[in-house]
């Protein structure tokens, strides 16, 4: 005969309901050491910040007289036809110091400028006026190539096309910026004739390279007619 007394649920075992659960933590991380090749890297970008704040500080130094004092450029324009050269002190390429100032007080002089040093038209330039100095000597006139290569370049040119007049070193476009042929990091091909004194007589900007030459000489000759 069924019992009518309900069933009771077995009750579970106190030992296991006693237990302590323990929580196990995940393992803390490693931190990861720089490596080596991006220690280099961090090293390489430092100096290579130095070494362009330093570059920048040497394009910005002042160009100094014989007297120690700051020649800066001409801030109030190019000069123009009647101007009188200025003074800025540079180097020639021996690495001597130029007055520009003083290279017209005795004798006339034509300046010819060029982009580079020692490239096909720059050469074709420089020779242009080789070929014909002395008859620019025989008129009381010196003539000078400027350019801003180093001093170390221009000589290089001087001596492998047997350039018998001086050349002018203008790294920071200085002489260059004052007759308005600096066009940002370039410079324009042109020439400036100069007559005894100083002042300004003649500018051919742009000119060709063949040309400049002549066109110099002819100006010269027809002030004397």
């Amino acid at each position: 005969m069924a019992s009518d007394e309900p069933t009771q649920a077995p009750r579970r075992s106190s030992r296991i309901s006693g237990q302590t659960t323990i929580e196990v933590s995940a393992p803390a991380k490693k931190s990861r050491k720089p490596s080596k090749a991006g220690t280099k890297r961090a090293a390489e970008e430092v100096d290579s910040d130095e070494k362009n704040k330093k570059a920048k500080a040497n394009e910005d130094e002042p160009v100094k007289g014989d007297d120690g004092a700051d020649v800066a450029p001409q801030t109030d324009g190019p000069i123009d036809i009647g101007d009188i050269l200025p003074s800025i002190i540079l180097k020639n390429e021996k690495g001597e110091e130029v007055d520009t100032g003083s290279i017209a007080v005795e004798k006339g002089v034509v300046l010819f400028l060029v982009p580079k040093a020692d490239t096909p038209g720059c050469t074709t330039q420089a020779c242009g006026f080789r070929d014909i100095w002395q008859e620019f000597t025989s008129l009381n006139y010196d003539v000078y190539g400027v350019s801003a290569d180093a001093p170390t370049a221009q000589s290089k040119w001087q001596t492998k096309k047997q350039l018998p007049y001086p050349l002018i070193s203008d790294p920071k476009r200085s002489l260059i910026g004052v007759l308005g042929a600096a066009e940002g990091n370039r410079t324009k091909r042109s020439h400036f004739v100069f007559e005894k004194g100083g002042k300004l007589v003649d500018k051919k900007m742009p000119v060709k390279p063949a040309d400049s030459p002549r066109f110099a000489l002819e100006f010269i000759k027809g002030l004397s007619q």
